[in-house]
């Protein structure tokens, strides 16, 4: 059996922006192992609600919680640099948190009426748009509309049935029904990720640093981090 990673996203969670990026680059080696890649849309904030966690518990964005919120510009500046995502803020937009429903939304129209090269793609300048300053706030109709045409990607026509697909009920159910789904298989933010290996085994990921875990679950060849020593004087 083929080893399968289904990943659950938002763009408005930067670690899902760094997940993205890091699957889309070993895409290519991980079908040599047979290990296909779906992506799918959903709502973060859905499942902060929904997982019932407790604020003490920290289920919420890292931003709400101060000490979270001053880490979070270390840690986002290293893996922006790790991951080579030129130009991306360490710092949240200054509208964060921000409600995702409407590029969620349009994002589900787009898998499923695009090539999935366009998908990707529109996901990537959504995630760089929301990410790099001067940051575009997405849940507004006519900033989303701006970087829908302004990527490339879509004709004038296809933005507008892109932004009134938005709007409808199979797209808004297709996006509830993915964030229940991950919800389902145990998330509680995003990146999510379930994985099956090579014997039909299932188990759940979580974040953008455990790459490493999900290589050795699937039984794949991989490097570890090795400290060098320092090198000799002469």
């Amino acid at each position: 059996m083929a080893g399968h990673i289904d990943c659950f996203l938002d763009c408005s969670s930067f670690y899902s922006y760094v997940a993205f990026v890091f699957l889309l680059k070993h895409r290519d080696v991980l079908a040599t192992h047979e290990v296909s890649i779906e992506f799918h849309p959903m709502l973060a904030g859905g499942v902060f609600v929904a997982s019932g966690k407790t604020d003490i518990e920290g289920n919420k964005s890292p931003m709400a919680l101060p000490a979270k919120a001053k880490y979070q510009v270390f840690d986002a500046r290293r893996s922006v640099n790790h991951h080579g995502l030129p130009g991306v803020a360490a710092a949240a937009p200054p509208f964060f948190p921000a409600r995702t429903v409407l590029p969620q939304r349009a994002l589900c129209y787009i898998k499923a009426v695009f090539p999935r090269d366009a998908f990707e793609r529109a996901w990537l300048a959504l995630f760089r748009a929301f990410w790099t300053p001067p940051h575009v706030n997405l849940a507004e109709p006519e900033l989303f509309r701006t970087v829908l045409n302004d990527c490339g990607l879509f004709s004038a026509a296809d933005v507008d049935a892109i932004l009134a697909a938005a709007g409808q009920q199979q797209w808004k159910d297709c996006l509830l029904d993915n964030t229940k789904k991950a919800l389902d298989l145990g998330a509680f933010g995003a990146p999510w990720m379930w994985v099956r290996n090579a014997q039909g085994e299932e188990e759940p990921f979580f974040g953008s640093d455990r790459f490493h875990f999900m290589w050795e679950y699937l039984g794949l060849p991989w490097k570890d981090f090795e400290l060098l020593p320092r090198p000799a004087k002469l």
